[in-house]
């Protein structure tokens, strides 16, 4: 029954963080503050949101969906972050109780589902998000002690991405990868140390690889070399499971190659 209470605070204050980062997927690529105007306001008509019609998710369901004000509809994306981030809050505290490493892991989490829905939306990742990201991957394993492997994985996977784009570039002409991927992974490497930060460019690739060859397929275009998707959710995926499972894949790994 505790543990029970437990969950559903922790899902609850994971709702609360996921109507924030609903802000931050629409103003900062937008060049607007995050800060000002200090309160929520429909896209549509622009009115101000009061506070009782800004409650995660109960808030939707009340009003079914619609702006009080010109009932325009409202995108179920928006409670859809709320709900998801609420799950990964709760996925923080099941993977590391109630410490420090949850703000961090949590952190991480939130992170990458704003940086997720912009690129989607965008095809940009904002630095100050990377940026954001790094400095949190580096102060974590300066408590952790652990600043070497930190900064490794961040040279690791900034380099290697950067790398590959490189030669890319070179060989066929062709810019496959955007600086925003390069610095994205400075910040997952920062966090998960190099074998994490490879791991996350390779099941990232490969995620990317299989969903963009479907795409192509599916639309039916005639310039199937020209179909183009966001990188950054499929590294977001990626890392994320490393978050998860990391220790086990990395024992696996480097243990099956002894």
């Amino acid at each position: 029954m505790e543990k029970a209470l437990f969950l559903l605070l922790f899902f609850v204050f994971g709702c609360i963080i996921g109507s924030f980062l609903n802000v931050v997927i629409y103003r900062i690529p937008r060049g607007k503050s995050i800060k000002k105007p200090a309160f929520s306001f429909c896209p549509e008509c622009g009115q101000k949101i009061k506070w009782y019609d800004n409650i995660p998710l109960l808030s939707y369901i009340l009003l079914r969906g619609r702006c009080r004000h010109c009932r325009k509809k409202i995108s179920l994306r928006y409670p859809f972050i709320e709900f998801l981030t609420g799950l990964a809050s709760v996925g923080a505290f099941l993977k590391t109780g109630l410490s420090y490493d949850y703000i961090f892991i949590f952190g991480f989490l939130s992170v990458m589902i704003a940086i997720t829905f912009i690129d989607i939306d965008f095809r940009i990742i904002p630095d100050e998000i990377n940026l954001t990201g790094f400095v949190m991957g580096v102060l974590y394993a300066a408590l952790k002690s652990d600043l070497i492997e930190s900064i490794a994985g961040a040279a690791v996977g900034a380099g290697f991405l950067w790398g590959i784009a490189y030669l890319y570039l070179r060989l066929r002409g062709i810019e496959v990868l955007g600086m925003v991927d390069v610095k994205m992974m400075a910040f997952v490497g920062a966090y998960t140390g190099w074998f994490g930060a490879l791991f996350t460019i390779f099941v990232g690739s490969f995620l990317g690889a299989v969903v963009g060859i479907l795409g192509a397929y599916i639309s039916k275009s005639e310039e199937k070399g020209k179909f183009e998707i966001p990188f950054g959710p499929f590294l977001s995926f990626a890392s994320v499971i490393y978050i998860f499972f990391g220790e086990s894949i990395k024992n696996w790994y480097l243990g099956g190659m002894m």
